[in-house]
């Protein structure tokens, strides 16, 4: 797998808040809420908005109760389950997110399909793994900063990927950031798996998103703030890899252990 771009130099950074940015953004809210889209469906954009769309299929993986579900509810705006119940299946989530190129100043559409399954049945049905797996562009594996064994099984899943798909995206993400202060994974183990492994390791909370006025409803343009890092994250792993596959960027080695 080649090694992962810098941060800010595949796509503009902070984009998504410019006037540009907000005027792509309005074809996946509706009145300040997310929309939601089947696997059928996108986003409708005016004549003079359209671009293309790169799809992507994305496998979270990660131990039971480590936030797998919820943080794929935030990435699509839905509510976050308030109590832990393990997904049952096989679940897949459509996630629309447009972005900036650096070098082209092209705008693209980027089609997230997230797979989230639960660990019970994962372990109970043989084929839920390898159906997860396939023709997967990206593996996100969690972990929680209150969970110390979810931390410590990371090498573990890291290297049987490695071996299994060599050439697929990974990038690690740290849930229940907001815990921080009870945290079981502390600076310095963070600082040594990124010089061990070089991925991206990105972190996110578990609070409940914020709401509109009448108390009930996400606020959707909120929501896409807290996740907007995220999704800009994988929009440039992702990019970065299928340029190197292409031909059109060097593929430069990662050193990460085998």
């Amino acid at each position: 797998m080649a090694r992962p771009p810098a941060p800010g130099s595949v796509i503009v950074p902070d984009w998504h808040e410019s006037p540009e940015g907000k005027e792509y953004l309005a074809c996946i809210l509706r009145k300040n809420r997310r929309r939601v889209f089947g696997l059928l469906e996108r986003p409708v954009l005016p004549p003079p908005l359209a671009i293309d769309t790169a799809s992507y299929k994305i496998f979270v993986s990660g131990k039971s109760g480590v936030g797998k579900t919820a943080l794929v509810a935030k990435l699509a705006g839905l509510e976050v389950p308030v109590v832990h119940h393990e997904t049952t299946g096989i679940q897949t989530t459509v996630v629309f997110w447009p972005a900036k190129l650096q070098t082209s100043d092209r705008v693209v559409m980027f089609r997230f399909e997230f797979w989230d399954c639960g660990e019970t049945a994962l372990k109970k049905f043989d084929h839920m793994l390898p159906a997860c797996k396939e023709k997967t562009d990206a593996f996100l594996f969690l972990f929680s900063f209150t969970d110390r064994a979810s931390f410590e099984d990371l090498p573990g899943q890291l290297a049987r990927i490695t071996g299994e798909a060599p050439g697929v995206v990974r990038m690690v993400v740290g849930s229940k950031f907001d815990q921080y202060m009870h945290t079981d994974v502390p600076e310095r183990d963070l600082t040594a798996f990124r010089q061990a492994w070089e991925l991206p390791l990105l972190r996110v909370k578990s609070v409940p998103g914020r709401r509109l006025a009448d108390g009930r409803t996400l606020d959707g343009r909120a929501g896409l703030a807290d996740i907007a890092h995220v999704l800009n994250g994988l929009v440039e792993q992702l990019w970065h890899q299928d340029q190197v596959a292409a031909g059109l960027l060097p593929n430069t080695p990662d050193n990460t252990p085998s």
